[in-house]
């Protein structure tokens, strides 16, 4: 049980991703590089070298500010459609790699699934229903509202893991429930005579 809370972790940051891909980036590279909190083994080290660390905070400047822009917002997330998925892979495997010894190609898979789904369901569902219905004017608040759920539970992934957990669990349960509902509303639907 003892990689349970590298697991958490590991989902934790590859969801943050979806919602900014730089934020959990840089936050994993802050603290493993000032704190023994985390450990990055070889080649996700990487990420504690000074000009990284200076790059992540430029990127995360560059879409901190592109996404609060009516029009930019959705280029912006065009282009993270891409970007989003394999920071989620990146942190997943290089957080879950501290604990357990997943292998390298399941935890790249599991951060690119994670962080895309969550990059989807916000990207295609979420702000385009934000612009729809506020005519853009809500995209500014609900991208501030983004930033600070992906900044705290980037920290809570490293710091609390096991609240990660505590969260996911309700969540993933309550989207089973939602999958399960609609199927069997469509299987009545099919059934029913007409």
């Amino acid at each position: 049980m003892e990689w349970l809370p590298g697991v958490f972790s590991a989902f934790g940051l590859s969801a943050s991703a979806g919602l900014n891909a730089y934020i959990p980036l840089l936050v994993v590279a802050l603290l493993a590089r000032s704190t023994s909190l985390i450990k990055l083994g070889s080649p996700w080290d990487t990420l504690t070298n000074e000009w990284i660390i200076v790059l992540l905070v430029g990127l995360t400047l560059i879409e901190f500010f592109a996404d609060k822009v009516p029009l930019v917002n959705h280029l912006n997330d065009l282009i993270q459609s891409f970007v989003r998925p394999a920071a989620g892979a990146i942190l997943f495997a290089a957080s879950a790699q501290v604990i357990t010894d997943i292998h390298p190609v399941l935890a790249l898979a599991a951060g690119l699934l994670i962080a895309g789904s969550v990059h989807a369901a916000k990207a295609g569902a979420l702000r385009p229903a934000v612009t729809t219905a506020t005519g853009g004017l809500g995209n500014v608040a609900v991208s501030t509202l983004e930033d600070i759920i992906a900044t705290g539970l980037s920290i809570i992934s490293v710091l609390i893991p096991i609240l990660v957990g505590i969260i996911l669990l309700p969540v993933v349960a309550f989207i089973i429930w939602i999958a399960w509902r609609r199927s069997r509303r469509t299987m009545a639907q099919r059934t029913r005579p007409n």
